[in-house]
């Protein structure tokens, strides 16, 4: 038998040594704490199209895929499991500001410095931030939490 998990993306958007963070609201999901902008790969969806997808959904910005760089993988269990694709994206000075489009589900923006992250990130956001800082492509979490 195989596994079959939920994939997920999701993409630090950087700028210098901060991350854009995006306060969930009304989802039903670790609603009041920080994320970044992510979301599932759907059927016949490649990661990198579901990222450029996410992106412009949720902060308004039209991604370039060539600047999209993988940096991670992680293998959670949140509830259920899931596999969630890790990308960094580099804002370049002038580029558009990201920008809440979706108020229904964020109730703020806020740029954190990647060193000293709120503490009220959800935490696999938290490792997967940390890990990226170290140079640490996979990570496991959840599994130890019963």
């Amino acid at each position: 038998m195989y596994a079959s998990y939920p994939l997920a993306v999701h993409v630090f958007l950087v700028r210098g040594d901060e991350v854009l963070l995006l306060r969930r609201a009304n989802t039903g999901w670790e609603d009041g704490k920080l994320s970044v902008p992510a979301g599932h790969v759907e059927r016949g969806e490649t990661a990198t199209a579901a990222m450029l997808r996410e992106t412009l959904e949720e902060v308004g910005l039209a991604l370039d895929a060539e600047r999209l760089e993988p940096v991670g993988a992680m293998h959670r269990r949140s509830g259920d499991e899931r596999v969630d694709l890790l990308f960094r994206y580099a804002l370049a000075p002038g580029e558009p500001a990201p920008r809440n489009t979706e108020p229904a589900k964020c109730s703020e923006l806020l740029w954190a410095k990647l060193a000293a992250l709120p503490r009220d990130t959800v935490p696999y956001v938290s490792l997967a931030l940390a890990n990226l800082a170290r140079g640490r492509w996979f990570d496991e979490h959840g599994w130890d939490e019963r």
